[in-house]
């Protein structure tokens, strides 16, 4: 594993599966504060949640960005089980390390694991939970559209940072202009035996991911498991997401009628990157809304 890239201000911790795969993640703020775990999604690393993670150690909150397991500096798994329900179990776990229940924050994939988790037989080791564009139902094109990109360039990888930025805008078009910051890139990607640049996980979970989106049973389990969450809820969608559809959120808000909803206005599947301090203000007033009874 290459040497870690840690945030001004953060601490970087190791939390240990039962299963001995290493789990590694930032912290900001006090331990003994009520807690955030932040849960990416599929293909991202803690740095995606940075800001958000920092603006919430600032403001009185124990806010922990993880890296999920085959992502980022956290261990890749032998057996390659990437299954939501391992995730879902990483969470628990970790939700263990804090001095109370934390509101858990997920994204994509987190946010998957966190509803399997929050509606099972561990919903308690969760005092809230916030889902940023993800619902059971989603789009298969918009799926089709993310796996498509992260397989294209699997095997290959990169020649440079700036070939991985122009891949990265042709994807992405409205982030042209953000196409010449490189440096950010250096916390995606590791540099291989063959001096090429891929992608910081494991290729084996999008080759599982290829070969099981949209299980209708995964799709059930997951709406069987959000119809019984009992914590607050909020879903974050943004308002171009091409995986989150009004179809989607119907059907959301049928299973999870107690669920608040946030739309973010010029924000697409990747809210916490378009619109930034909308999605940190839309957070902080879902969490400065729990009472002592959510704790």
């Amino acid at each position: 594993m290459r040497q870690a890239i840690v945030e001004d201000g953060a601490t970087l911790i190791e939390l240990t599966m039962d299963d001995g795969v290493v789990l590694r993640a930032e912290t900001f703020g006090d331990p003994g504060a009520p807690g955030v775990l932040l849960a990416h999604g599929g293909g991202q690393t803690r740095y995606a949640w940075s800001r958000v993670a920092r603006t919430l150690g600032e403001n009185g909150w124990y806010a922990m960005a993880l890296d999920l397991r085959g992502h980022g500096e956290s261990d890749w798994d032998d057996k390659a089980d990437y299954s939501l329900e391992r995730y879902a179990a990483d969470l628990v776990t970790v939700a263990g390390h804090f001095a109370g229940p934390p509101v858990v924050v997920g994204a994509s994939l987190g946010g998957n694991a966190g509803t399997l988790a929050a509606g099972g037989a561990d919903r308690q080791a969760f005092r809230a939970l916030v889902l940023v564009d993800i619902t059971p139902k989603i789009d298969e094109k918009g799926v089709d559209k993310i796996l498509g990109f992260m397989g294209r360039h699997l095997e290959e990888g990169f020649a440079s940072y700036e070939d991985a930025a122009e891949a990265i805008s042709g994807y992405l078009p409205d982030r042209k202009a953000r196409k010449s910051n490189v440096t950010s890139l250096s916390r995606y990607l590791r540099e291989g035996p063959d001096g090429r640049l891929r992608w910081h996980w494991d290729p084996a979970f999008i080759m599982g991911r290829k070969s099981s989106r949209l299980d209708p049973k995964m799709v059930e389990k997951l709406n069987t498991s959000l119809g019984d969450i009992e914590v607050p809820l909020l879903l974050i969608r943004g308002m171009n997401s091409d995986l989150v559809t009004d179809e989607s959120v119907a059907e959301f808000r049928r299973i999870a009628p107690h669920a608040a909803l946030q739309d973010v206005s010029g924000a697409g599947h990747m809210i916490v990157g378009d619109r930034n301090d909308i999605f940190v203000r839309a957070l902080e007033d879902f969490l400065a809304g729990l009472t002592e009874d959510d704790a």
